[in-house]
Formats: structure tokens, sequence, C-alpha cells
């Protein structure tokens, strides 16, 4: 890599843009941001050499200030609010890409999006390429395993969240005494967890797996204290990821409030869900 390549960021919202623009530079690029109003926190600006503010579905001006940045790699990194991608205004070069799918969930549309850049010559890149340190680790992170009861939670809502996930609808499922009780669409993880929690009560198992057939590139699952604070809210008390193919924020911090309240936290080996029972 030249010291002086400059990286396209697709900026979404939280965090994590700014922790791919840190390492990025750490790595020897400059950095293009293309934020989001109402998304991207104001701060990217002070991570980035080049940052213009878009509105959702302004994808011919985003590809042009690729362009002119001189950007010849492309890294999607932190959501975009999915609620609001219904009011979107696309501009013509948008409309064309959105006339030609089939679905608009989330894997569908932003899998265009990035085949739409590739086409334009860039090179579309994991944002796991920048922050390695964030990938979910196989195992048993908390000083609680789970119990039978939870083994079977996770071992009935597996097949079932891959299913789901195989159609691009979400990648969580919420499960209690083997019965389904909320599964991720467009709302996000935390208020399906919430919903699941305001219908069910507690002993609620959280289960979450990387979509067949998702984009490694983009729109990665992403987990966090967040998501163990919204558990605690609701009631749950087990945690089973798909390890290895999603993200984990601040995770010791994740691990010691889990820790604190009894929460198990699991990372599942993508290929071998079975040895939840060998726990």
């Amino acid at each position: 890599m030249n010291q002086a390549d400059m990286l396209g960021l697709i900026a979404g919202g939280g965090s994590f843009p700014l922790q791919v623009a840190q390492s990025a530079r750490r790595q020897g690029y400059r950095i293009a941001a293309a934020a989001f109003e109402r998304d991207t926190l104001p701060e990217i600006e002070a991570y980035t050499d080049r940052l213009t503010w878009l509105k959702l579905g302004q994808l011919g001006r985003l590809i042009r200030f690729l362009h002119q940045a001189g950007a010849s790699r492309v890294v999607f990194a932190g959501p975009i609010n999915k609620p609001r991608a219904f009011d979107l205004r696309p501009d013509f070069r948008a409309v064309k890409l959105l006339v030609n799918l089939r679905s608009r969930n989330d894997n569908a549309l932003l899998s265009a999006v990035a085949d739409e850049l590739h086409q334009e010559g860039f090179q579309v890149v994991s944002a796991i390429d920048f922050v390695p340190e964030l990938v979910s680790p196989a195992g048993l992170l908390t000083r609680r395993a789970p119990s039978p009861a939870e083994k079977q939670d996770i071992l009935f809502a597996w097949p079932i969240i891959k299913q789901v996930g195989s159609m691009d609808i979400g990648q969580c499922i919420v499960v209690k005494e083997r019965a389904v009780v909320a599964v991720e669409a467009i709302e996000g993880t935390d208020r399906t967890i919430l919903r699941a929690g305001e219908l069910s009560g507690s002993n609620l198992t959280v289960v979450k797996i990387f979509k067949p057939g998702q984009d490694h590139r983009i729109d990665l699952p992403a987990l966090g204290s967040q998501t163990v604070k919204t558990m605690i809210q609701a009631g749950a008390t087990c945690l089973a990821y798909e390890a290895e193919t999603s993200l984990f924020f601040d995770r010791q911090q994740a691990v010691d409030l889990a820790d604190r309240h009894k929460i198990c936290l699991l990372g599942v080996a993508p290929d071998r869900p079975g040895e939840v029972q060998n726990l």
C-alpha cells in the first residue's frame, strides 16, 4: 500500500466509523468519508481528510465524491437507521439500482450498492480488515455456562434463525422454552429483545447469527455492552452468537456486566452449533 492511498469510508451511525478511520490512519491511509445526516456522528470530521454529508439515496453524489477524492478502496462501517431508509429520495443512479432489485432488505440493498461501487473501479473491503480485534470470539465468555434449558433453546433457535436469515429478514431471534417469542425484522436487535421481554417476561434466550449468503464486506452483525443492558431490561438470561462472523464492541465491559447479572454470553462455532450440548 502506498502511504498516501485514500480510503473511502461510508460512515453510518455509532462509534464504529470513528474506530475504522483511526485504525486505517494508523495503517497509513488518508480518509475520505461519506457521512449521513441524522446517522453519522459529527465527530467523524476529526478523523477524515475529506468529508461530505449526504442524504439517503444520493448514490450518484457518493460515487462522484469517491472518484474526486481519489479513493481506491471503500469500506462500509456503522448502521443506517433502517426505518428512515423508507424516507430516502433516490437520485437517478439510485433509482436505476432500486428498480432492478427483487428485495430492498439489508443485504440485498447494500450488496447492490457495493456491486455498483465495484463496477466503478473501487475495491470494497471489509471493516474487519481494519479492526480485527473486534471479531467476536468462540467459546464461553462469562462465568456462567448455559443451563440445560438454555442449551435446548439455542439448538431449537439456531436452524430457525438461519432459515429466517437466508431470506434476508433478520439476524436475531428470542426464544423461551423452545417457543419463538420474537424475530428481528427492520427494528434491529435491541428492540427485538425488548419486545420479547414485553411479551414473555424473564428467562429469555437470544440467538444472533450471520445470515447465510450475507456479504462479508458489509452490514456485519454487531454486539456490545448495550446488548447486555437491553437483555437485563428485558429479562433475557443467555446470548448465543455466531462466533468469528460478527463484531463485539467493548467486550470486557459487556462480559463484566453480564457476570454481575448472571447472564451467559456464548460464542458458537459457525459449523458446530451442536457442541453447545457439551458445555
